[in-house]
């Protein structure tokens, strides 16, 4: 091109490019005459902002210059590469019309508002130079660095100055000295402070999941952004960029180990006179430098939803009036519609998961989780995050996933991930090299990506502990910290997440706590706000309920979901609700602390129903956070004790356990039968025999009340029901107890406290409820087996003998034993 140039000026003509010309008048022509529906000229104004140093590009909208001049907006989207200069020279004499700029100052034009999109996959060699929109999600982003436009170099050898050098992608100086006498090729200084350089920024983007095809793997394909482009996106963001492919020479295909490719257009080595020969064939060329890769020129970025969700979501300057300012008139209504529904609770929850049956609770941790808390910073600049965390625990096929699918599809920064199938670098960020500067960038995980958003996490109980330990921090201090390859980053990764994980023998075993079920440990444990169980039990009535459901869903899929709200009308009032930042009122603070005090004291009295894990301060602060979601949701400034009655209500459904098992009373006596047993099939006794053993061990229990594993007395046994009660009812029994012998203890009435004392006055207690004697020695049978259970496992009752505690040297007849309460034990409301 420069050669073209050079020869021209010889000669005296230069080459005009008519077409090029002709846009640009028009174009200029255009941007003095468009106006807007009332009458004003659209562009003199945004043309007057661009007087400021820091401004140098004007937006124009497609759709205006395809109303001005159809035959313009044609040839600019045909030819865009080749006309692109000679637009930005119509914008650079329209701003000199109407403002005082600069005369060394370049312009830009950036275009929006195209009409078709493409994904990266339909982008091929035919579509070079032509302008199109591309949409994807940013993976990685490169610093901004400053890009050498046109060049201005200094001539070794006669010091002519050559003016004005365009730079094709690559460092290109001139190739022959514009001196008519001098030959020089090869020697030129760069003067920089007469060049002119520009912001630069390589961006990496990928295909969304929702627009893959099946089986493949996404593409990327590196998007170069300049003037004020650069900086508009960042990793996780899901834009669309308006520019057109180009064709760069694959510099990391050049700098690979091996032959050393070409890249000037000369041959050292050669004896001094030949320098001048010029191009000796494609060998001096290096024919490596024939390999080119695609990558796209962008002028313009915009979030793919702009209006709701894409990148405005992050925007934290947004205030309910800009929001508001963005919805057309119905969709206010609407909104406004909403906040004054009374039971929109209920409503925003069987709208969002019209599909699945049930789980009101899990349906509602979630919703909270998508209202958020109100993240707080403290005066030493402390952060308090305001992201609620949940888990969800549950036998398989209980819609587990399912909720999670949902949330990935609604939100609109989620990310769906599996925990098998990542790794600690991939959920928070990678430092990788790149290829053409071989500087290290950082590329975001998981965790960045969904940042301000909600983060899916499935099977989360298989995940390596190693690379749980990676999202520890994230959880609480909302950042990821990084150390590695010589890059010390901190990022922010201010996301929810929301896991799912089954319990660690399959299905959920209710005789153990939560803790015991799952693959958890402490420290991720406490970092959830809310633990849901989902449990599949058989119940025929809930059983009918979902078989309906499912065979309905499968039979008329659109009829069957009845949505009170369609998703964008729920997009559009949670963006809205999410701008309050409700306060917590005197009454409400004063609550909060009572509810506490409560958990922690049911947590400290060490009562037979274990709490699912410790209660600790983040528990507390989960339920100011549930409450400032709940008082959100109902567009609130100020939190009231009604929200925070819910908040402390779900909360107390994920902390008790989901169903607390019967109490075996014959735990002991159940596991020494069990040896009897087995040494007895040992020694290889014939069944009769054991049988006959075994019946008479049944009747024997059988009269006692006193029942073992009998439910194997094969042959003539009449197996009696195993001694249980239900975990109510041996609670009920226990509180009897324990106010009984306080009272005692108080009155210091010492006869009372002994044991045979205490089981007389529960018979004379519940003697309405007996008939006969057999009962009443199958009762008595009973509470003193509940009496050793409470001493000997719940340690809520300790036994004492005459002389000291049981054990000691004059250890007393049975009987004769003094039961007092233990004196930690609290009774539970």
């Amino acid at each position: 091109m420069d050669v073209a140039t050079a020869t021209a000026e010889n000669v005296g003509t230069i080459v005009k490019d008519e077409l090029a010309e002709k846009c640009q008048k028009l174009f200029q022509a255009f941007l003095e005459e468009f106006q807007t529906g009332d009458g004003e000229v659209k562009y003199v104004r945004e043309a007057e902002e661009l007087i400021r140093p820091e401004r140098n590009t004007l937006l124009v909208s497609f759709t205006d210059l395809d109303g001005f001049n159809q035959e313009l907006a044609t040839t600019i989207q045909e030819e865009y590469y080749r006309v692109y200069p000679y637009l930005c020279r119509a914008l650079r004499n329209f701003a000199r019309d109407h403002g005082n700029v600069p005369l060394n100052k370049d312009f830009y034009v950036a275009i929006e508002d195209l009409p078709s999109r493409h994904k990266i996959r339909e982008l091929s060699s035919m579509r070079i130079g032509t302008l199109v929109k591309i949409s994807g999600q940013v993976v990685r982003t490169h610093p901004v660095h400053p890009e050498l436009v046109s060049g201005t170099f200094l001539c070794m050898d006669c010091q002519a100055v050559i003016k004005d050098v365009p730079q094709q992608f690559k460092y290109s100086p001139p190739t022959i000295c514009r001196n008519p006498v001098c030959n020089n090729r090869s020697r030129f200084h760069l003067d920089t402070h007469k060049s002119k350089f520009i912001d630069f920024q390589k961006v990496r983007i990928q295909e969304t999941q929702a627009e893959l095809p099946r089986g493949s793997i996404p593409r990327s394909l590196e998007i170069i952004l300049r003037a004020e482009a650069v900086e508009t996106a960042q990793a996780g963001d899901r834009c669309d960029f308006t520019g057109t492919l180009i064709v760069v020479p694959d510099v990391s295909q050049l700098s690979t180990p091996g032959v050393r490719a070409e890249t000037s257009t000369r041959v050292p080595g050669g004896p001094q006179g030949f320098e001048s020969e010029g191009l000796r064939g494609l060998k001096a060329l290096g024919v490596r430098e024939l390999s080119y890769r695609l990558a796209f020129l962008a002028c313009n970025v915009a979030p793919t939803n702009p209006r709701f969700g894409g990148r405005e979501l992050r925007d934290e300057e947004q205030t309910a009036e800009s929001i508001k300012s963005q919805m057309t008139e119905k969709e206010w209504e609407k909104v406004f519609e909403m906040s004054q529904d009374k039971n929109l609770y209920h409503n925003l929850c069987t709208s969002l998961f019209p599909t699945i049956h049930g789980n009101d609770e899990v349906k509602r941790g979630i919703l909270l989780m998508l209202f958020g808390g109100v993240p707080k910073t403290t005066m030493e600049g402390t952060s308090l995050r305001g992201d609620v965390n949940v888990c969800i625990v549950g036998d398989p096929s209980t819609a587990k996933s399912q909720f999670l699918k949902h949330v990935e599809e609604f939100s609109p920064r989620a990310v769906y991930t599996s925990g098998k199938a990542s790794s600690a670098a991939g959920l928070t960020a990678a430092v990788v090299r790149d290829e053409e500067s071989h500087e290290f960038v950082i590329e975001a995980g998981a965790l960045m990506l969904a940042d301000n958003g909600v983060c899916c996490i499935d099977e989360f109980d298989k995940m390596d502990l190693k690379d749980q330990v990676a999202i520890h921090e994230a959880m609480e201090q909302q950042t990821i910290s990084i150390t590695k390859a010589g890059v010390k980053a901190t990022l922010n990764a201010r996301t929810s997440i929301l896991a799912a994980a089954n319990p660690v023998s399959g299905r959920y075993d209710r005789s153990k706590s939560l803790k015991q079920n799952v693959n958890l440990t402490a420290p991720i444990m406490s970092r959830f706000d809310l633990f849901f169980i989902l449990v599949d039990e058989c119940n025929e009535v809930t059983d009918y309920a979902i078989a309906r459901r499912i065979v309905d869903l499968h039979s008329r899929v659109e009829e069957s979901v009845d949505r009170l709200y369609s998703l964008d009308e729920i997009r559009r009032y949670l963006l809205f609700a999410r701008q309050f930042k409700p306060k917590i009122s005197s009454e409400s603070e004063e609550f909060i602390v009572e509810q506490y005090k409560r958990l922690r004291q049911r947590d400290g009295s060490g009562s037979v129903s274990k709490s699912a894990w410790r209660i600790t301060v983040r528990q507390l602060e989960s339920m100011i956070r549930l409450s400032e979601a709940m008082a959100r949701m109902h567009c609130c400034d100020e939190v009231q004790p009604k929200h925070v009655k819910e908040a402390f209500r779900l909360l107390n459904k994920s902390i008790i356990r989901v169903e607390t098992p019967d109490i075996n009373l014959e735990q002991e006596e159940e596991t020494e039968e069990e040896e009897q047993q087995q040494q007895d099939d040992g020694n290889n006794v014939p069944n009769g025999v054991n049988g006959h053993v075994d019946g008479i061990n049944g009747h024997v229990n059988g009269i006692n009340g006193l029942d073992g594993v009998n439910g194997h007395a094969d042959h003539g046994a009449q197996p009696k029901p195993s001694l249980r009660l239900s975990f109510a009812e041996y609670k009920r029994i226990s509180n009897l107890l324990v106010l009984h012998l306080r009272r005692a203890e108080d009155a210091e009435e010492e006869e009372e406290l002994k044991k045979v004392a205490v089981v007389n006055w529960y018979l004379k207690e519940i003697e309405s409820e007996i008939d006969s004697e057999e009962e009443l020695i199958n009762r008595k049978g009973l509470i003193e087996k509940v009496i050793h259970r409470l001493v000997h496992y719940d340690h809520i009752l300790i036994e004492l003998s005459q002389a000291g505690l049981k054990g000691s040297e004059s250890e007393s007849s049975e009987g004769d034993m003094v039961l007092v309460v233990n004196p930690n034990y609290i009774l539970e409301d």
